[in-house]
């Protein structure tokens, strides 16, 4: 007989030696160390699960937002998407710059610089 039968006999039997070794092993290997009812079992799974901030079905819950816009926008680019919301941000700033109200782009300090000592 092996060495892990005789233990497995050992931890069956009720002696006092039995039940100190089969605490140490369920210590050991991270098992409910007394037995405990149902409802505090239920505890022990909760506390023995991955949390949740750490799963990756949660923190990964959401698409690929940067992609996903650079995708429809080559896409767009292609004529193979029409993004309504864009077409006409372009055609605002097209009636603008036909009437000669050009959308105002705000200059670096460098620039605004450059500006003065080309006016002197």
């Amino acid at each position: 007989m092996s060495k892990y039968a005789k233990y497995v006999d050992l931890v069956k039997q009720t002696t006092e030696y039995a039940k100190r070794m089969k605490r140490l092993s369920n210590r050991i290997f991270g098992e409910v160390v007394r037995p405990t009812n149902p409802k505090s079992m239920k505890v022990v799974k909760l506390f023995s699960e991955e949390p949740v901030h750490l799963r990756r079905e949660v923190y990964a819950y959401y698409p690929r937002h940067i992609e996903t816009g650079k995708l429809m926008m080559k896409l767009r680019y292609y004529g193979l998407y029409r993004d309504e919301h864009t077409d006409f941000k372009e055609e605002m700033d097209r009636m603008r710059a036909l009437r000669g109200k050009p959308k105002h782009i705000r200059k670096s300090k460098a620039e605004r610089e450059k500006e003065g000592k080309a006016k002197e």
